[in-house]
């Protein structure tokens, strides 16, 4: 009995052969891009610096990861962000937005003692602990707060992403994309971010319902009541 054995590729052996093996590569090759572009074209002059940001009542930081139950460095860098933004006067409220799908694992809870501890007033920090994804973000930051308006806060690779999908879900946004290092993870979550275009492209069409949507909370509504 012979035992099968993956082969080799089979190439083409004629120039018409080759022609349309590289045209296949090329159309390949563009589809994927495509994505990438369509963010680029839409977010267009949304992205800002933390110094000319449009003001905004509402600022919203994207859950990037804990580290023993504190913020990951990148998570961090957005939250040092947001808070010089409210130093600054330039924002009001801050909402934090991540996962807390499991008991012992909650971003938005360590994202806003981390707040507390650089000055923000936790009266002035409302918590999303259903934002699994981007896209879920900003949908329940639409639906659920109530957030018509906001200056989002990520890293530069992540920021258009964020942008082009909150604008999809109704929020008229302004992104500040944080400055990081080029180490290793800058450059797989640039590289991700490939991939993920496309899932926002497909998001941005089919308009999923994010995994939890619940009642509208009024947490955001109070903060700014009391921010008078």
């Amino acid at each position: 009995m012979r035992r099968w054995r993956p082969g080799r590729p089979r190439l083409p052996r004629t120039r018409r052969g080759w022609r349309r093996l590289i045209r296949a590569v090329v159309a390949g090759c563009v589809l994927s891009l495509l994505p990438a572009t369509w963010l680029h074209v839409v977010t267009g002059e949304r992205l800002r610096t933390a110094a000319d940001v449009p003001r905004s009542e509402v600022a919203v930081v994207f859950g990037a990861g804990l580290w023993d139950g504190e913020p990951s460095p990148y998570l961090a860098h957005r939250l040092d962000a947001a808070a010089g933004l409210y130093r600054a006067g330039r924002i009001e409220v801050v909402l934090v937005t991540g996962d807390n799908s499991r008991e012992e694992y909650d971003e938005p809870d360590a994202m806003r003692a981390y707040l507390v501890r650089r000055g923000v007033p936790d009266g002035r920090i409302v918590s999303d602990y259903a934002g699994f994804d981007t896209w879920d973000s900003c949908v329940r930051a639409k639906k659920i707060f109530g957030v018509d308006r906001a200056v989002l806060i990520s890293q530069g690779f992540h920021i258009r992403r964020a942008v082009a999908l909150c604008q999809e879900a109704g929020v008229v946004s302004y992104g500040v994309g944080v400055d990081d290092a080029h180490d290793a993870t800058w450059y797989y979550g640039a590289a991700r971010e490939i991939a993920a275009a496309g899932k926002a492209a497909l998001d941005a069409v089919v308009e999923p319902d994010p995994h939890f949507l619940g009642p509208r909370e009024p947490g955001v509504r109070r903060a700014l009541a009391e921010a008078g």
